[in-house]
C-alpha cells in the first residue's frame, strides 16, 4: 500500500506525463524511472554538433592558451552569459537527477505570476517533504516573496511545494515549470518535484541548467532573492528562523552573483554557479559531483573562464527561448495564477535519464505548452495513472535504486 509520500510522488510523476506529452516531451522519456542505462548520442545536439560529446569538450586555438583545469564532475556546461557562447563542457546533454539545481526553474516559472506580497496558506503535503525544510505549519499562511527567499537561500523543499500550490494546485504549478523549459528549449528537462527531490523522469542536463540560468540573471526578482546572504522567515506568531545562504561562492569569489547548489545521495552534488567580472557574465552548471566538491569546481571553470573567453573557439551556443506571449501580472489580492504561457516545443531526441548517457533519438511531433485546463485537469489523470503506474514501478525497480535522500 502506498504511503502518503509515495501516493503524491505517484500522482506528480502521472501529472507531468499529461503534462509532459502536451509540452512536446516524449511520454515515455517522462514516465521512465532514472537509472544508468548506457546508450548512444543523438546526432543533432541542441546547441550545436559538438555538444552532443560525451566527453570533454573544449576547442583550444594554440598551446599558449591555458588547459581546462580538471574537475569531479560526470557533467558540466561553462558559457558565456552575453554571447550565448559554450566555451567548454562535459557530456552536456546527459541526462542526471538535478537535485536543488531544479529550484533554479521553479523560481523562474513561479515569479512571473505569483505576486510577492500575497500569501498562501502551508497544507500536509507542504510540510512533509523530507530534509531541507524552513519549518512550514498546516494551516498558517505564509508570504510569497519569503518562501522564494526560503527556496534559493537555504534550498526549503517545503516552500517549493507551497509555491506550486499557491498557483492554485500542485499539478498547475509543475505545469507551470514545465512549460517553462519547454519556452527555453530545456528538452533535456522533465520536473516531477518542484524542490528537485528525486523521483522517476524527473532529470536535467548541464546545458539545460546553463539555459535556465541565464534566463535568471534576466530576472532582477530572482537575482534579489538568490542574493540574499542572510534574511529572517516567520514560521508562526512567536518563532522566526534565520536563513542563510548555502550558496558559498557569494562571499567567497569576487564577481559571484548567484548559484545554486544542490545534493542528494543519488543525485551527488549538483551546482549552478553565476559570475562576473570585467563586463563579462560566466555561467558553470555541474552535475553529479563528489559530495562538498561542486563550489570549488565551479571556481576552477570560472577562472579558466574569464582568462580564455574570447581566445578559445566556443564549442556550441546557449539557444534563445521560443517566442511567447508574455505573462499576465500578478494579482495583488491573491497568489492565484496568471494563465500559462503558451509555447511551442521543438521536437527532442529520446535520451535515457542516465548518469550522462544518452539513448538513440527519435522524432515526435511539435505541440503546444500545457494550458490552464490542462493543469485543471491533473488530478484526475494522475489519479488513474498511480494506481496502475506506480504499483507496477514500486514492483519492479530495485528498493537500492532509490536511497534515502536530502536536497
Amino acid at each position: 500500500m502506498l504511503d502518503r509520500f509515495g501516493l503524491r510522488t505517484a500522482l506528480a510523476v502521472a501529472g507531468t506525463v499529461l503534462t509532459a506529452a502536451l509540452a512536446g516531451v516524449p511520454a515515455a522519456a517522462a514516465a521512465s524511472p532514472s537509472a544508468a542505462l548506457p546508450g548512444a548520442v543523438s546526432p543533432a545536439a541542441i546547441g550545436g554538433a559538438q555538444l552532443s560529446g560525451r566527453g570533454v569538450i573544449v576547442n583550444y586555438p594554440s598551446r599558449s592558451v591555458p588547459r581546462l583545469p580538471g574537475v569531479h564532475a560526470s557533467a558540466f556546461v561553462l558559457a558565456d552569459a552575453s554571447t550565448g557562447q559554450v566555451l567548454a563542457a562535459r557530456d552536456p546533454h546527459g541526462w542526471y537527477w538535478p537535485a536543488s539545481t531544479l529550484k533554479v526553474l521553479t523560481a523562474i516559472s513561479l515569479i512571473p505570476v505569483l505576486n510577492p506580497d500575497a500569501t498562501v496558506v502551508a497544507t500536509k503535503q507542504a510540510t512533509m517533504v523530507p530534509a531541507n525544510v524552513v519549518g512550514l505549519i498546516p494551516g498558517l499562511p505564509y508570504q510569497i516573496s519569503g518562501l522564494f527567499t526560503a527556496l534559493l537561500t537555504i534550498s526549503a523543499n517545503d516552500a517549493a511545494v507551497a509555491l506550486a500550490q499557491a498557483t492554485g494546485s500542485f499539478g498547475q504549478g509543475m505545469a507551470l515549470i514545465n512549460a517553462e523549459a519547454r519556452h527555453l528549449q530545456a528538452d533535456d528537462t522533465v520536473a516531477v518535484q518542484p524542490n528537485g527531490l528525486d523521483g522517476p523522469g524527473q532529470h536535467s542536463s548541464a546545458y539545460d541548467l546553463a539555459l535556465i540560468a541565464r534566463q535568471a540573471l534576466h530576472m532582477p526578482a530572482f537575482l534579489k532573492y538568490d542574493q540574499t546572504i542572510s534574511a529572517k522567515f516567520p514560521v508562526s506568531a512567536k518563532k522566526s528562523v534565520t536563513l542563510y545562504n548555502q550558496n558559498s561562492l557569494l562571499t567567497s569569489y569576487p564577481g559571484a552573483v548567484g548559484g545554486k547548489i544542490g545534493w542528494t545521495s543519488a543525485a551527488g552534488a549538483t551546482y549552478v554557479g553565476m559570475a562576473r567580472r570585467n563586463g563579462v557574465t560566466l555561467i558553470v552548471t555541474l552535475l553529479h559531483c563528489p559530495a562538498l566538491t561542486e563550489v570549488d569546481s565551479g571556481k576552477s571553470l570560472l577562472n579558466w573562464g574569464f582568462a580564455v573567453d574570447g581566445k578559445v573557439r566556443p564549442v556550441g551556443t546557449l539557444v534563445s527561448a521560443l517566442a511567447s506571449a508574455a505573462p499576465a501580472p500578478a494579482r495583488p489580492a491573491s497568489a492565484r495564477p496568471a494563465p500559462a504561457r503558451p509555447a511551442a516545443a521543438r521536437p527532442a531526441p529520446a535520451r535515457s535519464p542516465a548518469f550522462g548517457r544518452q539513448s538513440a533519438g527519435s522524432s515526435h511531433s511539435v505541440a503546444s505548452g500545457p494550458s490552464v485546463l490542462t493543469a485543471a485537469g491533473f488530478s484526475c489523470v494522475a489519479l488513474l495513472a498511480a494506481g496502475l503506474g506506480f504499483a507496477y514501478t514500486r514492483r519492479h525497480r530495485p528498493a537500492a535504486r532509490y536511497p534515502r535522500q536530502r536536497n
